[in-house]
């Protein structure tokens, strides 16, 4: 692998360029996936202006509005990684409130929101309608690999020892999962595009 250092701002305008540089008469469906570590939600923020002004109509939808209830999450415990790796996205969810209605010849009605993981409850989100050629920024981690429908897909990779150490004591539980997921999943090879981000600050594009 190749890694080719950019800066934060040159990597947004390019993977805006290539997204925007899809058809213009469908929609788009991006995922963002990396660990919390790996600021996912930070990269779909930065792409929305960048993408509006290429004329590109712009939703954003964070997976965190689509787990599932805690009762479902945390049946087993609150840190079996196993469970956080299996069971803790609402793939029907997104599936049906998000990518199934972006297929071609569907409604466009999307559902930004699903689900308040804190408060454990339905976020009575409104329902919003794109118009052809809208982009859906998805960001979260562990989206590859569950057969989701994404017309461009961007993994942001870190080394083990890097996601260890940004991630918080309190959420280092979730490690064996995020090993599993490069091990099973292998994302760096799944992925469209592969951005190495040991520090956010200093991305660099991974060519295989």
């Amino acid at each position: 692998m190749r890694a080719r250092p950019v800066s934060p701002s040159l990597l947004v305008e390019e993977l805006a360029g290539l997204i925007a540089d899809r058809p213009r008469d469908a929609w788009v469906r991006v995922a963002v996936d990396g660990a919390p570590a790996a600021e996912p939600g930070r990269l779909a923020d930065d792409l929305v202006e960048p993408l509006r002004l290429r004329g590109r109509e712009v939703l954003r939808v964070p997976a965190a509005g689509f787990l599932r209830p805690a009762s479902l999450r945390l049946e087993f415990g609150r840190n079996d990684p196993d469970v956080f790796h299996d069971e803790w996205l609402d793939v029907g969810g997104l599936v049906r409130e998000v990518l199934g209605p972006l297929e071609p010849g569907r409604t466009g009605r999307v559902l930004p929101s699903l689900w308040d993981s804190e408060r454990d409850r339905a976020t009575r989100a409104g329902y919003v309608t794109l118009k052809p050629g809208g982009v859906v920024l998805l960001d979260g981690a562990l989206l590859l690999g569950r057969g989701l429908p994404f017309d461009l897909t961007v993994h942001l990779s870190m080394s083990a020892a890097a996601l260890a150490r940004r991630t918080p004591p309190e959420e280092r539980w979730t490690l064996p999962a995020y090993e599993r997921y490069e091990r099973e999943t292998g994302p760096v090879r799944a992925a469209d595009v592969v951005v190495r981000v040991e520090d956010p600050r200093h991305p660099a594009v991974v060519s295989l």
